[in-house]
């Protein structure tokens, strides 16, 4: 027996569509219909936060609270987005954030992503908890760039592992692989997660790996203090152990405070990501937009900041760039565009996104990224 699959609104699933429509303008017109085709409890589950959703929705009024100064008459003969980072010249300020379980939105998941990615010389980061292989995926990035002649920085996301050795693991795969960077999350090690993923959905980089969780019973002796997770959890350790395992750039991700960011550069750290993980994990916490300016204080200028949560909008990542993020990743809008219309959802929504971006920067004055500051913000 076959059972319907049913989007949020007790309607079958639509399949994902053959082309773009044109009714399709904004990011926000992908998250509206990426609705009608999801399944409702995998839409739930990409667009749920912690508790009560108030971090989620603070990452969003954070971005609203700054308005910006138009500058007419600048010269934008020679204007570009261009810039390096970590090494590698990219082609605009953002790359895909690491997102699980990309099956949840599109059968291809991660493949269609890094394809768009690279079609759209855009820079992927790619989740531990991926549901293609980390080498499927680069192979599949790989195989786009080659055929296009387009590519994008290919960063792996890094969750520690109970043991370090699963850990190593991981790291010696990415290598191999071909991945230029990893993005150590230490941010949602511990948190609330019941979420049942479907039949055929898994972490398949984890085939072999004891995964830790909190037991849920009622009678047990801890809670979280006290038990495996916990004790799992990462410390500053295991960043100096990190540091000692692999050459690529290593880059700290989900750090909320000028002290931490600070002390993660002094252990080794490459580069910092200023999240809290799409308001995912802990609810109330700062957004990552309001402690930029003071991150970016308290580290090197040489160091890259970058940042996510909330970002809709081309503008966001100009006031973004302006408060001091080199550049922003994004995270669920990739799922939206990817549930309505695969790889080529994905790689029109970045497109979208772009030239949102050099929109506000012609209408800023600003021919180049490093023209962008905070001077062109005011607050409300």
């Amino acid at each position: 027996m076959t059972v319907e699959r049913l989007n949020a609104a007790g309607q079958p699933v639509k399949p994902p569509l053959p082309q773009i429509s044109a009714q399709i303008g904004s990011l926000a017109d992908y998250a509206r219909l990426a609705r009608e085709h999801m399944e409702a409890h995998s839409w739930a589950h990409i667009e749920s936060g912690a508790d009560q959703g108030l971090t989620l929705a603070h990452n969003r009024q954070a971005f609203d609270r700054f308005r910006l100064c138009p500058e007419p008459l600048a010269d934008l003969s020679d204007a570009h987005t261009r810039q390096s980072l970590l090494g590698r010249s990219l082609d605009w300020p953002l790359l895909l954030a690491p997102v699980a379980y990309q099956q949840l939105a599109h059968p291809e998941g991660e493949l269609a992503t890094a394809r768009a990615a690279m079609a759209m010389r855009t820079g992927m980061v790619v989740s531990t908890l991926s549901s293609y292989t980390l080498e499927a995926i680069a192979q599949a990035a790989q195989a786009a760039a080659q055929e296009l002649g387009r590519s994008g920085p290919l960063w792996f996301q890094l969750y520690q592992q109970a043991a370090r050795e699963h850990t190593l693991q991981l790291i010696r795969r990415a290598e191999d692989a071909g991945y230029q960077a990893l993005v150590w999350t230490v941010d949602a090690h511990i948190k609330r997660s019941s979420y049942p993923l479907p039949p055929g959905v898994e972490a398949v980089n984890l085939h072999g790996m004891p995964r830790q969780s909190q037991s849920g019973d009622l009678m047990s002796e801890h809670i979280l203090f006290g038990s495996e997770l916990a004790r799992g959890a990462p410390t500053w350790d295991d960043l100096v152990w990190l540091r000692q395992q692999t050459r690529l750039p290593l880059i700290v991700k989900g750090l909320l405070s000028a002290r931490a960011a600070a002390k993660a550069v002094e252990l080794g750290a490459d580069a910092i990501v200023v999240s809290n993980h799409g308001g995912r994990v802990l609810d109330s916490a700062v957004s990552a937009l309001e402690v930029l300016p003071a991150i970016r204080e308290a580290t090197p200028a040489h160091i890259p900041l970058l940042m996510d949560g909330g970002v809709r909008q081309g503008t966001d990542v100009l006031k973004a760039i302006a408060l001091g993020a080199s550049a922003v990743l994004l995270g669920r809008p990739q799922m939206h565009a990817l549930a309505v219309a695969g790889m080529l959802g994905v790689a029109h929504m970045l497109y979208l996104l772009r030239a949102e971006l050099e929109l506000a920067m012609a209408q800023t004055g600003c021919a180049s990224l490093d023209q962008i500051g905070p001077g062109l913000l005011t607050t409300c």
